[in-house]
């Protein structure tokens, strides 16, 4: 009996195996399948995030050739007009591909903006970056911190103890002295704002040009920057005639200097007024002759120009000495709305501004009586280009609200553009005085022409007399573009040949409320001898695009704020 029983148990003991062994192979199946499923999915995710990403930086790879592209331009918006090339393009990649294309957007005031919309795709997944693309617009731009100091060698401009440069500061790579800093410093100069250079902030060698001035950028500073392309003769001339163009015929200048005097140069005569209903308006003298002084026995002046057919070299140009107009010239009295025009793009127009081109020089000063608070003051939005120089013979400033600083407030809607393919400088007004050495004294009484005075008469002398001086300060609120060479005052001169006149027995003072984008540089005095101290502050206003005419020169493109957005497709 015991026999069975244990017989019967063996039995019983051998089913319960069969049943847990088949109970467990079900459930590793299971779990077997959920580990190859879940193998499965993550594979199928990285695949997922692997593609994805592919797609994204090759949608990104084609928005950085897109701006790359930009930034080769002369002039980005007449590509636009005139031509499809280089506005669409296709990069392969191992694993991926992208297409983008560049359009005109829209204008913000007159400031043009720009869109790329570049997709990229990886297997099924494609991402897609579209962004609104606009000009960087700098403080002071320069193609070079140096100074001409003949036709073929410049020497170097510092920046030194004492000077505090509140504005950003762009410049251009200096490739014929790789190992040298390309901005100049002696002591401890503040600079707030941020600092671009288009030059490696190491030599050839890998060692560090900046580190020991670095505390100085307390706005930061960047390297291996695009170059502002007011060195780029091709640029100028494009932008120039696109100005010329849209400017209205009667506003469009060619003057004739025929005054028979030693080297004479035509020019127009510019005078800034508000009348007493406080609109702006302008006097336009045309056909003016300018005496031009070049004083080859003294070499020892900075007042160069850059040869137009060879940027390396430099040429000594005739400074303002004094103008006379036609008697039979009738100067124009105008509304500075009156040269109001709006630049079109397809169906988009940039708000109206006031455009003057000059095919020659310009004056901008007059007989300072005759004007508001006895200054050149501009109501409204104008831009004056010249293709030769333009001469600065008073102070100028922009009607309007100001800030507690005396800058004008962010809401003045009045602004003031110079464009020369020559230099910008402001005139010695002494240099039809007796004392001026073995350049003389000049008889203005000329038949049939009218000697134009500018600036203040000397103390004891009528306002028609030739004896002048320049306010003190000076003061220039503008954009100031310059083409040919740099920004400065004329006759500052070396060595113990004193210089310019100024107003009292020290250095006068010269303020910039505005912007610089130069060639070069140009001094407004040398140390211990007459002319000026330097007074510049940004005009933030200009970093809005509010100046008419796009004439902006920087080679760098920047997203618009809020700008920029990218999004994902499944095909």
């Amino acid at each position: 009996m015991n026999n069975g029983m244990k017989k019967h148990k063996l039995r019983f003991e051998g089913g319960s195996v069969l049943v847990l062994t088949a109970f467990a192979i079900v459930i590793l199946a299971v779990l077997g399948v959920g580990i190859l499923t879940v193998g499965y999915g993550l594979k199928h995710s990285s695949v997922r995030y692997k593609n994805e990403a592919a797609a994204m930086l090759a949608a990104e790879a084609g928005y950085e050739k897109a701006v790359f592209w930009m930034s080769q331009q002369p002039d980005m918006l007449e590509a636009v007009i005139s031509s499809d090339s280089g506005l669409s393009g296709e990069i392969e990649f191992a694993q991926a591909k992208c297409n983008y294309r560049i359009e005109f957007d829209k204008f913000i005031g007159y400031r043009p903006v720009y869109r790329i919309i570049s997709t990229g795709q990886s297997g099924v997944f494609q991402r897609t970056v579209n962004v609104q693309i606009v000009q960087a617009l700098s403080g002071w731009d320069m193609g070079q911190c140096r100074v001409p100091i003949s036709s073929t060698s410049t020497g170097a401009i510092n920046f030194v103890s004492g000077e505090v440069i509140d504005m950003p500061l762009n410049i251009n790579r200096d490739t014929a002295r790789p190992n040298s800093r390309d901005i100049h410093i002696i002591g401890n100069p503040r600079f707030l704002q941020h600092v671009a250079m288009g030059e490696s902030r190491y030599t050839s060698c890998g060692s560090d040009k900046y580190s020991s001035v670095m505390n100085l950028f307390e706005g930061g500073i960047s390297f291996n920057q695009p170059d502002s392309r007011v060195v780029d003769r091709a640029t100028i001339e494009a932008r120039v005639e696109r100005f010329r163009e849209s400017t209205l015929p009667e506003f469009r200048f060619s003057p004739v200097g025929d005054a028979p005097v030693p080297n004479p140069h035509g020019a127009v005569q510019l005078e800034l007024w508000v009348d007493g209903d406080g609109d702006g308006r302008l006097r336009i003298t045309n056909n003016c002759t300018v005496r031009g002084f070049q004083q080859s026995w003294d070499n020892r002046t900075y007042d160069f120009t850059v040869d137009p057919d060879n940027p390396n070299r430099f040429t000594r140009y005739d400074i303002y000495g004094y103008h006379l107009k036609p008697e039979t010239e009738e100067t124009q009295q105008y509304r500075i709305e009156d040269t109001y025009v709006s630049q079109t793009i397809g169906s988009f127009e940039t708000e109206p501004g006031g455009q003057i081109y000059i095919d020659g020089n310009v004056i901008i000063g007059g007989n300072r009586p005759h004007h508001h608070d006895g200054d050149q003051v501009l109501a409204g939005k104008l831009t004056v280009v010249a293709t030769g120089n333009i001469w600065i013979a008073d102070s100028i400033r922009v009607d309007g609200p100001r800030d507690e600083n005396g800058m004008p407030s962010l809401d003045n809607p009045n602004v003031l553009g110079l464009i020369a393919k020559g230099v910008i400088k402001v005139v010695d007004p002494g240099m039809t005085d007796p004392d001026v050495g073995q350049v003389g004294f000049e008889p203005l009484e000329i038949p049939e022409y009218e000697y134009r005075p500018i600036g203040l008469a000397d103390a004891g002398y009528l306002p028609e007399d030739p004896n002048r001086h320049l306010p003190d300060p000076t003061v220039v609120e503008a954009a100031i573009t310059i083409a040919g060479g740099g920004w400065g005052a004329e006759n500052v001169r070396r060595g113990s040949y004193g210089g310019r006149k100024h107003y009292g027995n020290s250095d006068d003072d010269l303020v910039v409320r505005g912007s610089i984008v130069e060639f070069c540089r140009a001094p407004v005095a040398l140390s211990g001898q007459a002319g000026y101290l330097k007074n510049y502050f940004m005009d933030e206003r200009l970093l809005t695009g509010i100046l008419p005419g796009d004439i902006w020169l920087r080679g760098k493109y920047i997203p618009a704020p809020a700008g920029w957005s990218d999004y994902r497709l499944l095909d």
